[in-house]
């Protein structure tokens, strides 16, 4: 490899915040912050998302509630209702 052109390549510290867990991964993400975690010094990143998190992984399934959509569209288009 050729010296100085490729960035640095170190530990970084993850914190998904939606589920408090830490992962440290791999990166070459360039942060200011640092954190001390299990006694060592890391560069830190939050997240609002990881697979820690994220639906899909976790198996959680979230309903949306259908009933105010389909009333806010029937009260908008009722005046093109067809009569017969």
């Amino acid at each position: 490899m050729r010296p100085h052109i490729h960035p640095e390549y170190r530990e970084v510290l993850f914190h998904d915040t939606n589920a408090d867990v830490y992962f440290i991964i791999g990166s070459t993400l360039q942060t200011q912050q640092t954190k001390s975690y299990q006694g060592q010094d890391y560069p830190y990143v939050t997240l609002d998302i990881s697979s820690a998190s994220h639906p899909f992984y976790t198996g959680e399934q979230r309903q949306t509630n259908n009933e105010g959509r389909v009333a806010s569209f029937n009260k908008r288009f009722s005046r093109f209702k067809r009569s017969q």
